[in-house]
């Protein structure tokens, strides 16, 4: 599903809405939880998941065209972590 499919989706479900309010609706959201992430925080979606950081260690990497060893450096990456609800919908097809 696509940005836009959702929008569309959230538009559909609630008649009382039009597509731009559910696309501003769908952005804020995102943005909330981006932002939170970029603070370093941590956002939970009860009967979905969370959303938190990860931070991982600088390592030695190799390139693999050449096969020469190459630095990459430490960094925190976003992580998704599903919840019990989503997890057994998403088993139970």
């Amino acid at each position: 599903m696509t940005k836009s499919e959702l929008i569309d989706a959230v538009s559909a479900a609630n008649q009382d809405i039009t597509r731009k309010e559910a696309e501003v609706v769908v952005s804020t959201v995102f943005s909330a939880i981006s932002e939170e992430l970029s603070r370093g925080g941590r956002v939970e979606l009860r009967g979905f998941g969370s959303f938190s950081i990860k931070n991982r260690d600088s390592r030695t990497g190799r390139n693999p065209k050449t096969g020469e060893s190459v630095f990459v450096p430490a960094k925190a990456v976003p992580h998704f972590k599903p919840g019990k609800e989503l997890r057994e919908r998403v088993d139970h097809k």
